[in-house]
């Protein structure tokens, strides 16, 4: 994959004292990790500071997104995070603080560690995850770039033993994306759109 669009243009062009926070917003297996990737080799050549967060290394535990009472993929939207704790404790911090202690995700344990992180003064902040464009999150970003993949090439790109499962496709990942699609229209509220 290649950024069709020139980041440090779009970096230079955020004239104020700070950070340039960008989120990076695609259903699963668009391809945002390698693409993030990609734009962190551009900011280590162009010596600029930055920091990138992804947003799934900030999940709840099991217990309170799975076997909930509620859809599954009412679940994997909805609770998968703990939406509003990371709006006031994490995107609301982002331009106006220069540390943040969050508590990152084990799947091993199902627990969490917080991890405090110094941010760059007047930097580059990359959030990569899905849904990053509903109502709470999306006016914190100065720009977003959403990847769009259709669902048949997303599931191509799962493990075999992934795709023996596809009721929880159906049942909980398909419907949410759905959901979002529909209320959410990441593709015209993105700044940018690349085909992945």
């Amino acid at each position: 994959m290649k950024t069709d669009f020139d980041l440090m243009q779009m970096i230079n062009s955020h004239q104020t004292n700070s950070s340039f926070i960008l989120g990076i917003d695609g259903l699963s297996r668009s391809g945002k990790t390698t693409f993030v990737m990609e734009l962190q080799d551009i900011l280590v050549k162009e010596s600029q500071d930055f920091h990138i967060f992804h947003i799934d290394d900030h999940i709840v535990e099991r217990a309170r997104r799975y076997n909930t009472g509620y859809e599954e993929w009412y679940e994997y939207f909805q609770l998968q995070w703990d939406t509003a704790w990371l709006t006031e404790n994490f995107f609301r911090d982002l331009k106006n603080s220069n540390q943040i202690t969050l508590p990152f995700y084990d799947s091993q344990t199902d627990t969490h560690q917080s991890k405090f992180i110094r941010l760059p003064k007047k930097g580059v902040i990359i959030v990569e995850g899905v849904f990053l464009q509903r109502e709470k999150w999306r006016a914190f970003f100065d720009k977003v770039v959403y990847l769009d993949c259709t669902r048949e090439q997303r599931f191509m790109r799962e493990s075999q033993a992934t795709q023996q499962n596809p009721a929880k496709f159906e049942n909980r990942y398909w419907k949410a994306e759905e959901y979002y699609l529909n209320v959410y229209n990441p593709t015209e509220s993105a700044d940018v759109v690349i085909k992945t």
